[in-house]
């Protein structure tokens, strides 16, 4: 009788899911069948004939938005831009480029040493005012970078005006087939503490990683710091490589679900590593995403290195390539990425309306390999909270937001051609004397900013006259309003060291390229800092004890008995995953 009552419930569950499948399929069928007649009808009676390419595109876009940010439809005349992004490869010139807002143009930022720009003499600042016969005056970054790629061996002639000479200029520059750094420095930040900056997860990383680590290990490194903030990710398989490093073989490392099986996968460790005890920090920030989040993760869930910054990005959704009718390529996320401890680094539920993970009131607690509290709050919660450094607000319009008038890059530019050669970054200052005549050049063009405690001392003014208040603090008020008033000089000298970075940092990239920019700025880094105190002063072994937990950082009760990490069965794989970084546009 039980037999048979197992038989009966078994069947019509068995039904039950059929009936759901079968919904499911005349859904699609449906709404295949209405978008088809749909589109016939537009292209038979639509008044204009409408461009088939352009309005499928734009509907298969919308669907695909729907679904998730990273899941992208590359038409064939898109799939070298896709390449582009899995490799970090492309063919160019090898320059940084951006918009001179003065001017109305794009100049050179910064070559890249040995690079096409740099061999034929680029120099920052100099204009791009056309290519061939093209000009690219007005023109966004993203237009002249497109321009300035191509395939290698292509030759074109760029024309650029160089301010410096005051005079006009012509060459002609040959592209070659260009992967940066995925390590643009490395080096000792004291006699036995190493630091490697790892910018993105592209082919062959793993390797530029492991001879940096070796060579340190030539110069005396006994710890290392680990640089991961403002990765945005790339190759799952390298980043299983580079773990590989520091974690012994055959050690289940990550795994992806997906709903079919074949979406299912797990990355384990195969070869000897070249350390397993050497303390590592890794700094981490909200930008720190996805392969990046991957080897972080990893590290923290097998004690094998503490995590130090602010929470990463939250990127835990894997993308595999499909190939698509002529010539097409669909970029799909087919599963989620799991680390040993059972977490899941997505932030972002984007099949419940963008739920976010890290808003739940009760985060899922999970526990590292000897015992350690970890919580699933989307991405990767650090060890040791650190803030990162931050801009003021003069800092930021003078900088980040670049004023109109270019203030910093025409007192860079003066500098550059005033200074031949300079110190080299670990003892370059600019003087007090130079910040002064950047100084004057700012209060002389009348610079303005947006002053927030002027905007929120109206607000408070306004609050309390609604309120009634403002009457019995009449004084009060305008003696703050005096003390608040706006004084550039004043303001300029109150920023005078942080602004002495930031230009320091853009003179340095000038002589010294981007290996130089990042060592100058780690003399003044509040989290290489804190990582060094860690590795110096004895905290780091305490951090990877038993029961540490993040949220308190402080020690708690011992968690007796072994932990299990969790695995998945074995099961073929899609194609390798990849990751998605956001390429920039202003790199040709």
């Amino acid at each position: 009788m039980r037999h048979h009552l197992f038989i009966i419930i078994f069947l019509a569950f068995a039904g039950h899911a059929f009936a759901q499948q079968t919904d499911h399929n005349f859904e699609v069928s449906k709404n295949l069948d209405i978008f088809t007649s749909l589109y016939r009808d537009l292209d038979q009676l639509y008044v204009d004939t409408i461009d088939a390419a352009q309005a499928i595109g734009t509907g298969i876009n919308a669907m695909l938005y729907s679904l998730d940010p990273y899941t992208v439809f590359y038409p064939e005349d898109d799939v070298k831009s896709l390449r582009q992004m899995i490799t970090g490869k492309y063919a160019g010139i090898g320059s940084l480029i951006r918009e001179n807002l003065k001017e109305g143009c794009c100049i050179i930022d910064q070559p890249y040493r040995g690079m096409p720009a740099d061999e034929a003499g680029l120099r920052k600042g100099d204009r791009i005012l056309a290519i061939d016969d093209s000009t690219m005056l007005g023109k966004t970054t993203d237009y002249v970078s497109s321009h300035l790629r191509g395939d290698a061996g292509s030759t074109f002639k760029l024309k650029i005006f160089r301010p410096a000479d005051d005079k006009e200029m012509e060459m002609n520059i040959t592209r070659r087939s260009i992967q940066l750094p995925a390590v643009p420095y490395f080096g000792m930040v004291s006699d036995s503490i190493g630091y490697i900056n790892l910018e993105q997860f592209t082919e062959d990383c793993a390797k530029e990683v492991r001879q940096a680590f070796l060579e340190l290990k030539t110069r005396g490194m006994r710890s290392l710091i680990f640089d991961l903030r403002d990765n945005g990710g790339g190759s799952v398989a390298e980043a299983v490589d580079i773990l590989n490093l520091f974690i012994p073989s055959g050690q289940t490392i990550l795994t992806m679900k997906g709903k079919t099986p074949r979406a299912n996968n797990e990355y384990a460790t195969a070869a000897e590593p070249v350390d397993t005890i050497m303390p590592v920090v890794a700094l981490v920030n909200a930008n720190t995403a996805s392969a990046s989040e991957i080897t972080a993760g990893v590290l923290q869930d097998l004690d094998r290195g503490v995590i130090l910054g602010e929470k990463t990005f939250g990127k835990g959704l894997v993308q595999t390539t499909i190939d698509t009718p002529y010539n097409g390529q669909l970029k799909l996320t087919t599963s989620k990425y799991y680390i040993p401890s059972g977490r899941c680094i997505q932030a972002i539920d984007y099949g419940k309306k963008n739920s976010s993970v890290a808003g739940d009131t009760i985060a899922k607690t999970f526990f590292t390999r000897c015992g350690r509290i970890v919580r699933e709050r989307g991405g990767i919660t650090p060890d040791i909270l650190c803030k990162s450094d931050t801009l003021t607000n003069l800092a930021y319009y003078l900088v980040s937001a670049r004023d109109s008038s270019e203030l910093v890059l025409s007192f860079v530019l003066d500098y550059i051609q005033a200074h031949p050669a300079i110190a080299p970054p670990a003892t370059f200052e600019l003087s007090d004397s130079d910040f002064n005549v950047f100084k004057k050049q700012v209060c002389d063009a009348g610079f303005k900013y947006d002053r927030q405690t002027g905007k929120y001392l109206d607000m408070l003014k306004d609050l309390a006259k609604f309120e009634g208040y403002f009457d019995d603090a009449k004084d009060e008020f305008a003696a703050l309003e005096a003390k608040l008033t706006h004084n550039l000089d004043r303001d300029l000298d109150i920023n005078r060291e942080l602004l002495k970075l930031l230009i320091g940092r853009d003179i340095i990239g000038a002589y010294y390229f981007d290996e130089g920019a990042i060592e100058f700025s780690l003399r003044q880094d509040s989290q290489l800092q804190r990582a060094v105190d860690i590795l110096n002063e004895g905290e780091y072994d305490k951090i990877l004890l038993p029961g540490y937990d993040a949220d308190t950082t402080v020690l708690t009760k011992t968690i007796s008995g072994d932990t299990e990490l969790n695995s998945p069965d074995d099961s073929p794989a899609l194609p390798d995953p990849i990751d998605d970084e956001d390429e920039d546009g202003d790199i040709g």
